[in-house]
């Protein structure tokens, strides 16, 4: 994936930081998922008082890229910290993985954890999910 890609996902996922709705956990993730032909669709995380009924950033922007008919994906970039800030890269939850899990090729598609435009790092959904469960299990 080429730096420019990155550097968008990046910006579109931090731009999603002000649309987070977490007024119980105060921690606030912004998500960019590339598809295969080039389009972004975003996500932020959506809480809910009763916790079982929130929503992540993640899952968000591939339901919305899916509701749109969308089932071809190569990337999608995390940011997330309290209030918004970036700190630290923090990485997609166990549901979150398993989502990508439904619609990507875990050799291929491409997971962005960043902490900013300068720090960043890219794993395979592979390395998220080793021994993951998909569609292929099930033929």
């Amino acid at each position: 994936m080429q730096d420019t890609q990155i550097q968008k996902l990046i910006e579109e996922a931090s731009a999603q930081l002000a649309y987070a709705y977490a007024p119980y956990s105060n921690f606030k993730v912004g998500a960019a998922l590339l598809t295969d032909d080039g389009e972004i669709y975003t996500g932020c995380n959506i809480e809910n008082a009763a916790y079982t009924p929130t929503n992540c950033a993640e899952r968000t922007a591939f339901f919305k890229a899916v509701s749109k008919g969308k089932r071809s994906f190569r990337a999608i970039c995390v940011v997330g910290g309290l209030r918004g800030t970036l700190s630290a890269s923090i990485s997609p939850c166990g549901v979150c993985r398993q989502v990508m899990m439904e619609f990507c090729d875990p050799e291929t598609f491409q997971v962005i954890l960043a902490a900013g435009k300068e720090s960043y790092q890219i794993y395979r959904l592979k390395d998220l999910m080793p021994l993951g469960f998909g569609p292929e299990n099930l033929t």
